[in-house]
C-alpha cells in the first residue's frame, strides 16, 4: 500500500469516471481500512450561504461549496489552512498546514485563527485496497501536494497546473486534450 495520505490523487487522462474525470484529490487518511479525501477542483455553482450562511463571509475565494465528490451528498466537511504551532479552537490539525473544521464551533473563532477556509459537499471514499487497486490500475497518479492546493483561488485550472509542475512525463500529460481520442 502507497501512503496516500496528505497527498493528490490526480486523475490520469484515460479515467473517465465522471466524479473524478480529470480531478485533483487531497488525501485525508489512507489505511488499511480504506481513504477518505475531497475533490479540490469542483467548486459548485452555489454559496456556502445557502447551507451555512454563517460560514459564508470567512471562505477563502471563490466564496462558493465544492463538491467533495459523491459520498454523503448530505453532509459538509471544512477544511482550513493553519498554522501548525497556533490551530484555533475548533480545528483538528491534520498535518503541517491544513485542518479539519468542526463546524459547530463559532466562525469568528475559527477564522480569525486560519489563512484559508473552503467547505466540501460529500467526500470522496474507498473501501479497504479500493485505492490502492486503483492507483495500480493506472488511475490516478499519487504526488505531494503544495500548501496552496487545497485554497486555490483558481480550483478549475488546478488538475493541469498539478501536472505541470511535476518531472518528466507527468508534465507533458498537462496538455493532453480533453478527449484523448482526438490526439
Amino acid at each position: 500500500m502507497e501512503a496516500c495520505t496528505g497527498r493528490l490523487l490526480v486523475a490520469t487522462p484515460g479515467l473517465r469516471d465522471g466524479s473524478f474525470r480529470r480531478s485533483v484529490v487531497l488525501v485525508l487518511e489512507h489505511t488499511a481500512d480504506g481513504a477518505l479525501g475531497v475533490v479540490l477542483d469542483r467548486p459548485l455553482d452555489v454559496d456556502a450561504s445557502a447551507v451555512l450562511p454563517r460560514w459564508q463571509p470567512h471562505l477563502s475565494a471563490p466564496g462558493r461549496l465544492f463538491n467533495g465528490g459523491p459520498v454523503a451528498r448530505d453532509s459538509v466537511l471544512a477544511l482550513a489552512d493553519v498554522d501548525r504551532d497556533d490551530v484555533p479552537p475548533g480545528v483538528q490539525a491534520l498535518e503541517t498546514r491544513l485542518g479539519v473544521v468542526d463546524l459547530d464551533a463559532p466562525p469568528e473563532l475559527v477564522a480569525g485563527g486560519v489563512r484559508g477556509l473552503r467547505l466540501f459537499v460529500g467526500y470522496a471514499g474507498w473501501a479497504a485496497g479500493q485505492l490502492d487497486a486503483e492507483v495500480e490500475a493506472g488511475g490516478w497518479f499519487v504526488v505531494d501536494h503544495e500548501p496552496g492546493d487545497a485554497f486555490s483561488t483558481d480550483p478549475r485550472g488546478l488538475w493541469r497546473r498539478v501536472l505541470r509542475r511535476q518531472p518528466g512525463d507527468l508534465a507533458l500529460l498537462s496538455t493532453a486534450p480533453d478527449d484523448v481520442s482526438m490526439n
